[in-house]
Order: structure tokens, then C-alpha cells, then sequence
């Protein structure tokens, strides 16, 4: 039978690590402000950085795309500056009343989304979004992705905010949509966008199918070495980031406009601002797509 001296001891030891537990949950939540203010000035610097190619590029706009490939994982990221006042920005992605339903707005202006719809739980926002062809479909044909929307950080001039899902279509996973911006000041905005998943062997087969017949010949916007743009994966995750900015800048141009006009408005001003560079991101004629997104978002004022 255990001592009161024994016993004593480890109550004392337990107290201990209790005690040490506490303190590095405190210094970690003490520390979360200063982390903001390190995101912060990095991503001022990061504008600094890029100055000079976000002056003058082959976009013929304010922006700055990279991409990354991994054994198991894609990433692209998109550095901007746009001509909204921060509190325009921040207002539309970042509050955790509308943002979520606003993120739905943006998503589904890409040809892939087919459905979107944001509800609010006790774990927080869910945007749930319905990914498909390039063409129309019914519900049943197509695969449903749940983000977990979340508010990392609010400050008068920065913020970032995380869009997660553990699991995609054909064994992707991971998926990440973060959008993080800081104020620049006289109305201007610099944000940094990433797209991000995570894929398993099925996906991997699924993506190889993909690229090697109907996807064979497209690219990203990266130069290769040899003076062409790069294809394969890193093109694929390119184009889908791109996709996605545009929506964003679109979804803010149509803020100006009365309420009633914006839909439409966005629809046609992301479909024009991706004819801008056909050779990626070109797959509908003007009037198919309107009508398409026309059909889509009619049916996403429905919970389904």
C-alpha cells in the first residue's frame, strides 16, 4: 500500500507539471499578439521585397505568383497590392458574422465550383462547397468539400484569415485557402493568397490521368529554364490560384456597384480578367459561362 510520503510526492511532482503546463499555455497565448506583429512586418517587408516586380510584370497588374511541389502537397501563393481601402478588405473576408457567406460569393465564381453554402455551428463557420466539372452538373456528380472558416487574427492594419479541410475528392487532403493582408494606406491594400492540399496515391493517379490527356497542354505562369511556362502540377495548382485571386479582386470591384448589379457584375468582371491570360486559365466561351454560373448560383441560394 503507498505511503502518505510516496503519496505526497507525486501529488507534488503532478502539481508541478500542471503548473508547467499552465505556464507554457499562458506564454503561448501571450505570445499570439507578437506573432501578429511579426506576420505583420514580414508581409510589409514582403512588399518592400517585391516592389519592383509587382511594378512591372507580365500580368500587366499589381501581382506576384510562386509555387511550390512536394512529394505529397501543392501550394501556390499570390502576392497583390489591390485598390481597396483595408477596411473594405478586411470588412469582406475577415468578419466572422458575414465572411463566411462572403468567402461563398468569391468561390463561386471558379468554373469548378458548383455549390456553395455557409452555416454557422458550435465549432464556429462551415463553408460547405460542391466542386465538379467545368461544365454543368447536378449535385449527385459532383464532390463536396468542408471548410472550417476561422478568424487567425484582427488588427487595425493586418489581419489573416484560414479556410481548412481535412479531406477533398480522390484522396486530396489539407486543403488550405489563407488569405492575410496589411494596410498600405491611401486606399491601397497588399494581400498574400495561398492555395494549398495535400494528395494521397489516388490522387496523384487521378492528377497523372488528368495531365496526360485532356490536360496535357496546359501551363501555368512560371518560365521554365527552357523559356516555355511549366505544365504538370505546378501548373495546375498556378492556374487555380489565379483563379482564385481574381475572384477575390472581383468580388471587391463589385462593392461599388448597387447591390443588385453585383452578381452579375462579378461573374462578367472574372471572366474577362481570365481571358486576359487564355492560354491558362481560357476553357468557355463568355455566354456559356454566364449562363452556367447564372444556373449555379440560382440553385445556391437553397441549402442542398
Amino acid at each position: 500500500m503507498m505511503n502518505t510520503q510516496t503519496h505526497t510526492s507525486r501529488i507534488v511532482r503532478f502539481s508541478k507539471r500542471l503548473a508547467w503546463f499552465a505556464i507554457a499555455w499562458s506564454s503561448l497565448w501571450l505570445a499570439t499578439p507578437g506573432w501578429a506583429d511579426d506576420n505583420a512586418a514580414a508581409l510589409k517587408d514582403k512588399y518592400e521585397t517585391l516592389a519592383p516586380q509587382l511594378k512591372s510584370n507580365a500580368f500587366h497588374r499589381p501581382i506576384y505568383l510562386d509555387s511550390q511541389e512536394t512529394q505529397n502537397s501543392l501550394q501556390g501563393d499570390i502576392y497583390a497590392v489591390v485598390d481597396y481601402p483595408y477596411a473594405t478588405v478586411n470588412g469582406a473576408f475577415n468578419d466572422p458574422q458575414n465572411g463566411p457567406a462572403n468567402w461563398c460569393e468569391v468561390l463561386i465564381l471558379h468554373l469548378n465550383t458548383k455549390y456553395c453554402h455557409a452555416t454557422s455551428g458550435a465549432n464556429g463557420a462551415v463553408i460547405s462547397m460542391n466542386v465538379g466539372k467545368k461544365t454543368e452538373q447536378e449535385l449527385n456528380d459532383t464532390s463536396r468539400v468542408q471548410f472550417n472558416y476561422r478568424s487567425v487574427t484582427t488588427r487595425p492594419d493586418y489581419f489573416e484569415v484560414d479556410l481548412s479541410a481535412a479531406e477533398g475528392p480522390l484522396s486530396t487532403k489539407d486543403y488550405r485557402i489563407v488569405l492575410q493582408a496589411v494596410d498600405l494606406g491611401n486606399g491601397h491594400t497588399f494581400l498574400h493568397l495561398t492555395y494549398s492540399y495535400g494528395f494521397g496515391m489516388a490522387g496523384r493517379l487521378a492528377m497523372k490521368t488528368y495531365l496526360a490527356t485532356i490536360g496535357s497542354a496546359k501551363v501555368g505562369f512560371t518560365k521554365s529554364p527552357g523559356g516555355d511556362y511549366i505544365g504538370g502540377v505546378r501548373g495546375l495548382v498556378e492556374r487555380n490560384t489565379m483563379r482564385y485571386y481574381l475572384a477575390i479582386d472581383a468580388y471587391l470591384g463589385s462593392l461599388a456597384v448597387p447591390a443588385a448589379t453585383r452578381v452579375d457584375q462579378r461573374f462578367a468582371t472574372w471572366f474577362d480578367a481570365t481571358e486576359q491570360y487564355p492560354r491558362q486559365l481560357h476553357e468557355l466561351d463568355r455566354q456559356e459561362y454566364l449562363q452556367m454560373k447564372k444556373n449555379e448560383y440560382q440553385r445556391m441560394q437553397t441549402a442542398q
